[in-house]
Formats: C-alpha cells, sequence, structure tokens
C-alpha cells in the first residue's frame, strides 16, 4: 500500500457525532479562530496565528496535499453543523513499516466532550483496517495531560518519555509517546 492509495481521494468518515472530511476554502475563518487561540496553541507545535494570512497558508499547504494526493488533515465538524471544529490526521505514515502517528487540533469551546477520543478511535479504526498498519502512535508534550488521557481512553499504551527531544518555541521538550498495536485494537473489538 502506498500513501497515494488513501489520500488520491481522502475518503470523508462518519462517527456518532463527526464528520471527518476534507479542509475547504469555506473553512478559512473558523480554522482562524481557534487556530489564534493562545490555549489551542499552546501544546502543538506551530505558533497561534497572528492573522487570516498564516491561516491560508496552512489551508494551501493542506489544499496542495489533498491535490498531489500526499498526506493530510481531516477537517472535523459536527454532523449537520458544516462548522469546522479541528482537524485530526496521520502526521506520519510509513507503509514500508506498516506505522503512522496520529496528530490532532481541537477549538478550545469544544474541548471536554469527547470528540477527540471518538474521532482518534475511528482514525485508528481506519488505519488498521483499510491502511493495514501494525502500529500508530501518538506523542504529546509532557505537560499536556488533556492529550495523555486521550491516548489511554483510545487504547494506547504509554511507552516512555523522550527527554528534551524536540525544541518548539524556542524551548527544548519531553514528549510521551503512546501506540496501539493491531492484534491489541483487535482483542479490544
Amino acid at each position: 500500500m502506498e500513501v497515494n492509495d488513501i489520500y488520491k481521494e481522502l475518503p470523508v468518515i462518519e462517527t456518532k457525532r463527526l464528520t471527518l472530511r476534507k479542509l475547504t476554502q469555506q473553512d478559512l475563518e473558523t480554522m482562524f479562530l481557534y487556530c489564534s487561540d493562545e490555549e489551542v496553541a499552546k501544546y502543538v507545535l506551530w505558533d497561534r496565528h497572528q492573522s487570516l494570512k498564516d491561516t491560508k497558508e496552512f489551508m494551501d499547504y493542506a489544499l496542495t496535499q489533498y491535490e498531489k494526493g500526499e498526506i493530510a488533515p481531516w477537517g472535523m465538524e459536527r454532523k449537520g453543523t458544516n462548522h469546522l471544529i479541528g482537524t485530526i490526521d496521520f502526521v506520519q505514515w510509513n507503509p514500508k513499516h506498516q506505522t503512522a502517528e496520529i496528530g490532532y487540533v481541537l477549538a478550545r469551546d469544544q474541548w471536554g466532550n469527547g470528540l477527540i477520543t471518538e474521532a482518534a478511535l475511528e482514525l485508528i479504526r481506519f488505519g488498521f483496517e483499510k491502511m493495514e498498519l501494525v502500529r500508530i502512535q501518538a506523542k504529546c508534550f509532557e505537560e499536556n495531560t488533556a492529550s495523555a488521557r486521550v491516548m489511554e481512553k483510545i487504547g494506547m499504551a504509554y511507552e516512555g518519555t523522550f527527554r528534551q527531544a524536540m525544541k518548539v518555541k524556542g524551548k527544548h521538550r519531553n514528549l510521551k509517546v503512546y501506540s496501539i498495536l493491531k492484534e491489541e485494537y483487535e482483542k479490544g473489538k
């Protein structure tokens, strides 16, 4: 399986409360609202968006990735709203080794509702059942306890902490690593 096999036509994925779909230019302003939120940007690799131009640069990147059939995010919206509330994606995928890594971001007014857990569970299912993965991992900054809880809720096991593994926003950060294997996923179905 190759990246293009999945991403040449990014599938729409439905959960109980969410639709995961391609981003569109119509999402620009709602994406800016959460990407410009200091609290949302606190635990991500990118800086808080200062202007709509910052958001447009990311949107243009994502749309180009879709066109090329390369790894790109799913936009998350609550069913029936047509309102973007975040993104989720495989930030890395190695088809040769059948491994991938999940990343996500969610608007602050949606926190605490289990939406990332719901979306991530569906992405894990998709990864194991459609992408032939044997391992899916996720990482978070050590102090991001909410993200660590999501990883535990979706069945991932804590593997360890990579000390000062990444310099982000001028500071070396410790990264907690979690993963789930295909056989663990199948046992929990």
